[in-house]
């Protein structure tokens, strides 16, 4: 009745139900009147009214909306005064022994009992007893910390880690008011998929560790955009305040991630405020330092260096973690130097039986289908290169060579070694040019996850210092080298994507939308989106 009442704009307040999980009835907040035309003796034909429709006969109590399916005639009443009066009585009862500690709760400003009790609650108590009191602040996982006094019991969390995470450590102890959300003797919420749980939560009962009092949430802007952290692309929400962020969340997406994500996406941005950042190009001097300087130098500096190299003796390595617009100009880079030493770093391992990919880059497709490698195919042949003095000048791209396998003396004995990265790293020390590039939330731009689809980056926060957006870097080395440009917008460059690379045909980077495009068939699928159909086709959820 929910999902029936919400697809003609009825929103039914609720608590325990979520679409992709099942519906026990705890809360009750989603009492809603419900009738049916009476049955019409043998031989009769059914009563209509004057607009055709059957006389409903309404029930004398109300029933709950996420546990009751809809029929043909159905009458639901979601705003009449039994149910208005219902919602009254149960909201009541929820905020009993709820504590008044909103100005303190992280939850604050997303918080639906604060917002059911404004719509539905009494706006005032009857209570005059002592509260019960409940455990605060306890530490249930490694990511996660329960304030229990919170809790409603909507057993949401105790659901999601049965049903979807495989990993049901957590339940309800003791009865009635004393009812406590507990973990089992001896396990913890450890699991890859814990901080869902906090997502999930209607208030604040559970409450992520690493956000925990950080910021609150009115203050932060919210951009739609996709994880990097492996191939799956998961579609998410990145929380800043400024050009800091702040928490990453799941965004809705049924043929991606559905509204999960893993712990360690959602974590992964640390490294974007960090301290290690490069903010400013640098060339190095003849003392073997790196100086300061400005990007008409740098990039001056960076094309010199290349000059009298012949195609074979520059390589390229690039990143499957660069956009397909950013890849679109290592392709013309490579046509520019001649050279078709190009490849980019693969990494694989850490996929799971959910949402994790086996593949830990986030563009490996698009790399395939614009560079016309297949990661890492090449990487053998550009290090025996380097250490035997055949290739005398590499430019790297978004990768730390020295983790790449190459070693550091053959590096610098090159002729040229010119680098863009977004963090201070082993080969920008021995680097001659050192360009700072953007990372995933400081840029707009395509990528193609495992399963072939093409999804949206958008940028979130500025790049920090004289960083520069990395497609303008390449644009612009290419153009320093000496194979022009023209191009001046994200747009332009997929326009150009678009008229050179099949794939992308009749695409613009507005028609991606926010849910992607499926561009490519590849026999990737999605553990958990799999195990959600088959729920769904059992009955036991929604969509």
């Amino acid at each position: 009745m929910i999902e029936a009442c919400r697809q003609v704009g009825k929103l039914v307040p609720h608590y325990c139900y979520h679409p992709k999980l099942t519906s026990p009835g705890n809360c009750r907040m989603c009492l809603v009147e419900m009738g049916m035309p009476p049955r019409p003796a043998p031989g009769q034909e059914p009563q209509k009214d004057e607009n055709g429709r059957q006389p409903i006969a309404w029930m004398p109590r109300a029933v709950i909306a996420c546990a009751n399916t809809v029929a043909d005639n159905m009458g639901i009443r979601t705003d009449s005064i039994l149910t208005q009066e219902c919602r009254k009585g149960v909201m009541e009862f929820l905020l009993i022994n709820h504590p008044l500690d909103c100005p303190i709760c992280d939850q604050a400003g997303e918080c639906r009992l604060q917002e059911f009790s404004v719509e539905h609650g009494k706006g005032e108590s009857r209570f005059r007893e002592n509260k019960v009191k409940k455990p605060k602040n306890v530490d249930i996982g490694p990511r996660v910390r329960l304030d229990d006094e919170r809790c409603i019991m909507c057993s949401r969390c105790i659901r999601f880690t049965a049903e979807v995470a495989d990993d049901p450590v957590l339940g309800f102890t003791e009865r009635g008011s004393h009812t406590t959300l507990a973990v089992h003797p001896g396990k913890e919420l450890a699991n890859n998929y814990s901080l869902n749980t906090v997502d999930i939560c209607p208030v604040g009962a559970l409450t992520s560790t690493d956000f925990r009092f950080q910021m609150r949430v009115w203050f932060m802007s919210e951009t739609n955009t996709i994880c990097t952290k492996c191939g799956r692309g998961c579609n998410m929400e990145v929380g800043a305040r400024g050009d800091t962020i702040y928490r990453q969340t799941p965004r809705d997406n049924d043929a991606v991630n559905s509204s999960w994500m893993c712990d360690q996406g959602r974590l992964d941005f640390h490294f974007v405020n960090s301290e290690f950042r490069l903010t400013d190009p640098m060339v190095k001097t003849a003392n073997g330092t790196h100086e300061v300087t400005t990007w008409k130098n740098a990039l001056g500096a960076a094309a010199r260096s290349l000059e009298g190299l012949k195609g074979d003796e520059v390589a390229i390595v690039a990143s499957a973690r660069f956009t397909n617009e950013e890849l679109f100009f290592v392709k013309r880079l490579a046509e520019t130097l001649g050279t078709t030493l190009v490849d980019v770093v693969p990494r694989t391992g850490g996929g799971d039986n959910y949402l994790r990919a086996d593949d830990q880059n986030p563009n490996s497709n698009g790399a395939r289908t614009i560079l016309g490698v297949e990661p890492g195919s090449k990487l053998a042949s550009i290090r025996a290169g380097v250490a035997s003095g055949s290739v005398k000048g590499v430019i790297a791209l978004g990768e730390n060579l020295i983790k790449a396998g190459f070693e550091k003396a053959g590096l610098e004995a090159l002729k040229a070694l010119v680098s863009v990265h977004i963090l201070a790293n082993a080969t920008a020390e021995v680097s001659g040019v050192v360009l700072p590039g953007s990372s995933y939330a400081e840029k707009r731009g395509s990528m193609i996850n495992v399963t072939g689809r093409l999804q949206r980056l958008n940028k979130a926060v500025k790049s920090p210092g004289n960083a520069r957006d990395t497609w303008e870097i390449l644009r612009d080395i290419v153009s320093a080298i000496g194979g022009g440009n023209g191009l001046h917008t994200i747009e332009d460059v997929f326009k150009q994507l678009a008229a050179t690379v099949p794939v992308f045909e009749g695409l613009t980077l507005s028609r991606i939308g926010d849910l992607g495009v499926q561009v490519l068939e590849t026999t990737e699928t999605v553990p958990l989106l799999e195990r959600e159909k088959e729920r769904k086709a059992k009955g036991l959820i929604v969509v």
